[in-house]
């Protein structure tokens, strides 16, 4: 995204400006998926917060679910009353986030997103979530990635 700033300042940036401790962490190996993160952070799959971008009836839906979750569409899109709930694109997910998929942040979009937190991440004391690129991520409490994010939590699973 040439003239644009790096992904992962913009994210820096945002966690300044929402409040949030600037925890992020740059690795040398790509950690595009939550178990190569839980291998690299040598934390439980459990306690990553993946970004996952879907089409809700059309608008982008982040949801921050855990790395050990598999979303439920049909369960997130009766609950939003919603008539389809579908993965999106490379392209979409890039066009609202400007952050690549394996990548994706909560925080740091060009706009903000209508945005679900996996209600089983509260377990979790710490949590850690993509920093905007594939090589960063960032450790969060629950409470503060809701506040930040503004998100509603549910079961998404």
């Amino acid at each position: 995204m040439t003239g644009q700033p790096d992904p992962v300042d913009r994210v820096r940036s945002a966690l300044a400006a929402l409040g949030a401790e600037d925890t992020v962490q740059r690795f040398s190996n790509d950690v595009p998926t939550a178990a190569d993160a839980a291998r690299e952070l040598g934390c439980d799959v459990a306690a990553i917060a993946n970004s996952l971008v879907f089409e809700l009836d059309g608008e982008p839906l982040l949801v921050l679910a855990s790395g050990a979750a598999r979303i439920d569409t049909r369960l997130v899109a009766a609950s939003l009353g919603a008539r389809r709930v579908r993965r999106a694109s490379a392209d979409f997910v890039l066009e609202h986030t400007g952050q690549q998929v394996g990548g994706v942040a909560p925080v740091g979009h060009p706009t903000a997103l209508r945005t679900l937190l996996d209600a089983s991440l509260a377990a979790h004391q710490v949590l850690w979530a993509g920093a905007g690129d594939h090589r960063s991520m960032f450790s969060i409490s629950f409470d503060t990635l809701r506040r930040i994010t503004g998100a509603t939590v549910m079961e998404v699973r």
